[in-house]
């Protein structure tokens, strides 16, 4: 195994059988070690694979102003998220995440406490990102005896939500999340409910939401393929939610001039009709 780049004493940057880069970190192993030289396998503490080598430059920018211990925490937080999503998060959280760890841990030492506005929804709306960043702090915890809060843990699962959408720009998750919050509540004021949040209609709108959103974000276009007698069918069929829809789509022409084809009408109306029927006729 030999070393490609030494981004610090304790870790460096090599190559598997593969031609895969590796992170490799460890004590001391690279004290007084070159490029070509060989890593010293017994000092090898944890391992990871990189396979946007464009992630290697960005850690070694970070690795000078950063602690390593930063890292393997987030490596840490990384391996048990891939475990449990079932989306492929982006390279870059490792850089992402040991920044954010650093700069939360030196807040917290200066007494610093800074509130996530989008803490409950966030909670409400990315229940298995939002778990994970409950996971994080623990394993903060454990490697550095501080113990951040909740909303250090939205943070966290606020960067994962994001890794499946851009890798870096943490304003598109924050504008993702308030779009899904503004529409669900159109739909609470319109109905005059409160939606069960425990049922699987719950869950596969608030899943269609989110992708919807997803999809705008990315500017993806979208074309009507739904044919006139099913829009006109449904329309009439689910009528108030319908209505609901209509209002939706003013709202997204009015704050992003995007508007919604016939196919996503459809779409967002059987969805309203299927989380709001037994609520509004129980």
């Amino acid at each position: 195994m030999k070393i490609k780049k030494v981004l610090n004493n304790n870790v460096v940057i090599t190559e598997n059988e593969q031609n895969e880069e590796m992170v490799v970190m460890g004590k001391g192993l690279a004290f007084q070690k070159k490029v070509g030289q060989s890593v010293d396998e017994s000092k090898i503490e944890k391992t990871f694979r990189l396979q946007n080598t464009g992630i290697t430059e960005k850690l070694d920018l970070l690795l000078k102003d950063t602690s390593e211990k930063y890292l393997t925490i987030a490596s840490e937080i990384l391996e048990y998220a891939k475990a449990k999503l079932p989306y492929k998060l982006d390279e870059y959280l490792y850089v992402a995440l040991t920044d954010h760890i650093s700069f939360a841990i030196k807040r917290y030492n200066q007494g610093i406490q800074l509130r996530n506005t989008l803490l409950y929804e966030i909670r409400k709306y990315y229940k298995q990102e939002f778990e994970i960043g409950l996971k994080a702090i623990e394993f903060i915890k454990e490697e550095t005896g501080i113990r951040l809060d909740e909303d250090e843990a939205a943070s966290i699962a606020l960067h994962l939500v994001n890794s499946q959408i851009t890798g870096e720009n943490m304003d598109v998750a924050i504008k993702i999340t308030n779009m899904v919050n503004n529409i669900l509540n159109i739909v609470k004021y319109h109905f005059q409910v409160e939606i069960d949040e425990n049922t699987i209609n719950y869950e596969r709108f608030l899943t269609h939401l989110r992708y919807f959103a997803i999809r705008f974000i990315r500017k993806e276009k979208m074309e009507d393929t739904v044919d006139n007698f099913l829009h006109e069918h449904i329309s009439n069929k689910y009528d108030k939610a319908y209505e609901c829809t209509k209002k939706i789509a003013i709202y997204l022409q009015k704050e992003f001039d995007w508007y919604l084809p016939k196919d996503e009408e459809v779409y967002l109306t059987v969805h309203i009709h299927r989380v709001t029927f037994r609520q509004e006729n129980g």
